[in-house]
């Protein structure tokens, strides 16, 4: 295995799941921001590294399977931080369904793979929209503080509202394309 620029942004944004929880429990001025910032500096690599391994024809098996694993372990632990810190029925329903809806999808694309028909469930713009606004909302929820009288917390919160609905609609998207081979009879002789 190659050490490839976009392969070490990949892990760099696994090796930033710590730090951003030790800043967001340091009990320091502006430590939350701090966390908000790495936060996002990792989320912008999510982007980024794919780009650039397409780009440059730097793809490796082990990029493709530690990019979503990144990705799902950074949202999933950013989501229990924020419930930890605010604890809340909707906000846990909030984190419930997006953490749930990131283990079924990935289940689903595990099994797709599976039958050979994987690309029936790729990423789709509706995956990526609400990446974009889980991002967001995740980020400005961290960030917590009213910044400039933009009460940042809130309006993440309502960020990730949609963010929630967004991730259900796109789940059902992934069901329904996969549909045909999850309705298809299996053949007894096997």
């Amino acid at each position: 295995m190659q050490l490839t620029l976009p392969l070490l942004l990949t892990l760099g944004r696994v090796a930033a799941i710590p730090v951003v929880m030790v800043l967001f429990f340091l009990p320091v001025p502006h430590a939350r921001q701090a966390a908000m910032m790495v936060f996002v500096a990792a989320s912008i690599t999510d982007w980024l590294d794919g780009w650039l391994a397409r780009r440059w024809q730097q793809e490796s098996r082990f990029g493709a399977f530690l990019d979503p694993v990144a990705d799902k372990l950074l949202v999933a632990v950013a989501l229990i931080l924020l419930l930890y810190d605010r604890p809340g029925m909707l906000l846990a329903l909030l984190t419930a369904v997006i953490i749930g809806r990131e283990i079924a999808v990935s289940a689903l694309r595990e099994w797709m793979a599976e039958l050979g028909t994987r690309a029936r469930v790729a990423v789709s713009w509706l995956g990526k929209l609400k990446t974009g606004f889980q991002m967001t909302a995740i980020a400005m929820m961290l960030w917590s503080s009213t910044t400039f009288g933009i009460p940042f917390y809130a309006v993440g919160y309502a960020l990730l509202i949609v963010a929630a609905v967004l991730t259900l609609q796109s789940m059902v998207a992934y069901l329904r394309a996969a549909w045909p081979d999850m309705h298809e009879q299996s053949d007894p002789s096997s």
